[in-house]
């Protein structure tokens, strides 16, 4: 898996640029959005009682790092209710993919060059 394998699910542009283009700061906010995602799709069941927080939860989110189509997939889910919520599934599969090709590209990069 590598940067070839990206879809567009998520924009790491956007996130670079607001990152500054500090690798680091994106390599960890990457993480944190892959642990805190692990937490939210178990709660992103409509028998859950709490599955609209953490749907709003996850728009946020996915929007801080560029991944605008769960975003909205999110948005969706929330005024459509629950019926929309295997796409807001397959749009966090998607994104999680992309997120991590983006993290072994880097780390691929990181055996060519060194850190500063």
């Amino acid at each position: 898996m590598a940067r070839r394998d990206l879809t567009g699910a998520v924009d790491f542009a956007y996130l670079e640029n607001f990152a500054a283009g500090d690798a680091r700061v994106v390599e960890e906010v990457l993480e944190l959005f892959r642990e805190q995602a692990a937490i939210w799709r178990p709660l992103l069941d409509p028998q859950i009682e709490g599955w609209r927080d953490a749907l709003h939860t996850l728009k946020g989110s996915s929007r801080g790092v560029g991944a605008f189509a769960l975003g909205e997939a999110c948005a969706m889910a929330e005024l459509h209710g629950e019926r929309r919520l295997a796409a807001v599934l397959d749009e966090l599969d998607r994104a999680l993919a992309d997120i991590a090709a983006w993290l072994h590209e880097q780390a691929l990069q990181s055996l060519k060059t060194p850190r500063r």
